[in-house]
């Protein structure tokens, strides 16, 4: 917790004051009975009980004091808020590898089931577009709200060669920023120039692109991507420059590793190769974007790693002041205090 005026926090000096003042009292009103004679007999009469109730209502109004001076200080703490997320685009790897059996009963077939039930959770208000990679990217789901539609995006996959990590990320940034022109450079083998490709949008969409100016990572609470691989980049544009895009426009990227760094050995329509997960590239692009990153070996761990992501979605740490925490609970208290003292002794405190 911290404090935005922490200067004012000296104010709580009153607190051990006020309770000085009140012993101090007890003590003169204790020498002012000394004189009755029948005094012992009154307490043995009243009992124990008594005596320390009647410290009851002073202690909780010192309770009270002590919230009530320190709410003065502003203090604020992290909390957890719902967040403000519109659109959730799930960027998803569908390259060869996803065929491997390694993970029961494939990995596909467990990244599906995954997100079906990632989707399902989310709540109504959430519009969630589906984007497809493998050696290129596409989107196979504009944002939606419709859940059926989104799942049966997901159920539609169709596995290709190559790995457009980098592909992935700014075909997901083009959706939700479509009025950017934002485009997907190739590089271009044997060729002088890069080759951009065209995104969903119509013609003149580049006309009516607007001004672009970079905004603090993380700052745009509209919209984030959820990035799901289980290797590394093979083809498409560098996976941290599209990384940048998404950190300029304030859109954070949690990315999800499906796999081990060692890799697997896979064939696929005649050839073999090694399936590696770039973890390092994976945790580079979470943080540059102040997104998360999550690692999943196995169909549980990936289960987990999306119902930890729904919960980051729905809900996100902030720091927030709590000044009106510290008062309504310094009011409860005190109300508390005054009711046990009129109850007991028919008057407030």
């Amino acid at each position: 917790m911290t404090f935005l005026w922490p200067g004012l926090l000296w104010l709580l000096a009153a607190v051990p004051v006020a309770v000085a003042a009140y012993v101090w009292l007890l003590r003169r009103r204790k020498r002012s009975f000394a004189r009755y004679a029948n005094l012992g007999l009154v307490r043995e009469a009243l009992g124990a009980a008594p005596r320390l109730r009647r410290h009851v209502p002073p202690a909780l109004f010192a309770v009270a004091l002590t919230l009530m001076l320190a709410a003065i200080a502003r203090p604020a703490a992290i909390v957890m808020l719902p967040t403000k997320q519109e659109t959730i685009i799930l960027a998803m790897d569908v390259s060869g590898s996803m065929r491997a059996k390694d993970i029961a009963p494939t990995r596909l077939a467990a990244m599906q089931a995954a997100a079906r039930t990632f989707v399902a959770g989310l709540p109504p208000s959430v519009r969630v577009g589906v984007v497809a990679f493998a050696g290129t990217a596409a989107v196979v789901q504009q944002p939606t709200q419709a859940r059926e539609d989104v799942i049966a995006a997901i159920d539609r996959f169709q596995l290709q060669r190559g790995t457009a990590t980098g592909s992935g990320i700014i075909v997901a940034l083009a959706t939700i920023f479509p009025n950017q022109g934002i485009e997907v450079i190739e590089p271009g083998a044997g060729r002088n120039a890069p080759r951009p490709v065209p995104l969903p949008g119509g013609p003149g969409r580049k006309e009516a692109a607007k001004e672009f100016t970079p905004v603090p990572p993380g700052s745009h609470e509209g919209a984030a991507i959820i990035l799901l691989t289980d290797g590394q980049r093979t083809a498409g544009p560098d996976t941290m420059q599209a990384a940048k895009l998404a950190a300029d426009r304030g859109v954070r990227v949690f990315t999800v590793g499906f796999g081990t760094p060692a890799g697997e050995v896979l064939s696929f329509e005649g050839w073999s190769f090694r399936a590696r997960l770039d973890e390092e590239a994976l945790k580079a692009v979470a943080n540059l974007t102040r997104g998360e990153y999550f690692r999943a070996g196995s169909a549980a761990d990936l289960a987990k790693a999306y119902e930890a992501l729904n919960a980051r979605i729905v809900f996100e740490k902030k720091e927030m002041e709590i000044t009106a925490l510290f008062a309504a609970a310094a009011a409860a208290v005190a109300l508390v205090a005054a009711t046990l003292s009129m109850l007991w002794f028919g008057r407030i405190l």
